[in-house]
């Protein structure tokens, strides 16, 4: 009883990892957070399956993405209608232990920053 008591709570816990898109924030807040600092990173267009082991901030410079939050282990839980869009001119955190397939429509050119915390 006790494993479907902590099932439950993991469960809950996962529905509680969202992402959040700012967009075209301002240059000062850019700049207040010391965006070109940052370690830069790229992909092709393409699918991609990522696991967040720790909370990231990123500014995409360019590119167009489609991300699908996964709840839980199976492949097939993510459904067509739970996604976050984002692309070049937003800035985005994504929270520590989120498991989400990236679907990049235009490449992607970020910049990045994890939470040492």
């Amino acid at each position: 009883m006790s494993a479907t008591a902590s099932s439950n709570a993991s469960a809950e816990a996962l529905s509680n990892l969202r992402i959040v898109v700012e967009s075209n924030p301002s240059d000062s807040r850019l700049s207040e957070l010391g965006i070109n600092s940052w370690p830069k990173w790229g992909c092709p267009p393409g699918k991609y399956t990522l696991k967040f082991d720790a909370a990231e901030t990123c500014y995409l410079v360019k590119g167009k993405v489609k991300v699908y939050p996964r709840k839980g282990s199976s492949s097939s839980s993510s459904s067509d209608e739970e996604f976050v869009n984002f692309g070049a001119g937003d800035l985005v955190t994504i929270p520590k232990g989120l498991s989400c397939i990236w679907d990049v429509s235009v490449a992607i050119d970020k910049h990045y920053k994890f939470d040492s915390s």
